[in-house]
């Protein structure tokens, strides 16, 4: 929060948090208030597929001479065969929607505010945490002081969960551990 303004002695005291008729009460100061509408959207898919084959044969052929006539033919003949083929895919979705209130933390010298806020939920069987740091311009806000979240720029949205419910969505840790060393 900035510092309070020094005394001047008068009663009006024109920063103190009061506006003129004529003035926009859109947030441009440290300290202001401005609702984000968090409208996020985000779907990813990802497949791939990879075949791949070798095939490779090596012979030498001795002369017809003692002691070569003596070697079997095919013992010095060889080869080698190898074949790949996998493939994979990966699909996600994720939406995340509401409002919540952030603070102007910084103004910036070419007027952008750099805003932070934190909002924790407490429910009956854990609780729910959401944050969100960023960039946005004093132009995009509307005349209620409300922005879409499309238009935070250097977006931090952060959600996460704990209790009950997380946990139980959470892989045990000998199951972890048997992912991670698992050859296949």
């Amino acid at each position: 929060m900035p510092p309070p303004p020094p005394p001047t002695g008068g009663i009006w005291q024109a920063s103190a948090g009061q506006f003129s008729l004529a003035e926009d009460r859109r947030a441009r100061r440290v300290g202001d208030l401005v609702t984000v509408r968090l409208v996020e959207r985000i779907r990813a898919e990802k497949s791939m597929e990879q075949d791949g084959q070798r095939n490779s044969r090596r012979t030498v052929d001795l002369p017809d001479a003692f002691p070569f006539n003596k070697v079997d033919e095919g013992l010095f003949s060889g080869g080698a065969q190898s074949a790949f083929s996998g493939s994979g895919g990966a699909s996600q979705a994720n939406s995340l929607s509401g409002e919540f209130t952030v603070t102007v933390l910084r103004v910036l010298p070419n007027g952008v505010l750099m805003v932070a806020g934190d909002r924790r939920i407490r429910l009956v069987r854990g609780e729910e945490q959401v944050q969100l740091t960023g960039l946005i311009r004093p132009e995009d806000i509307g005349p209620d002081n409300r922005i879409p979240s499309t238009r935070v720029a250097d977006a931090r949205l952060r959600f996460t969960g704990t209790g009950e419910i997380a946990n139980q969505a959470r892989q045990g840790w000998l199951s972890r551990f048997f992912s991670a060393i698992a050859p296949f």
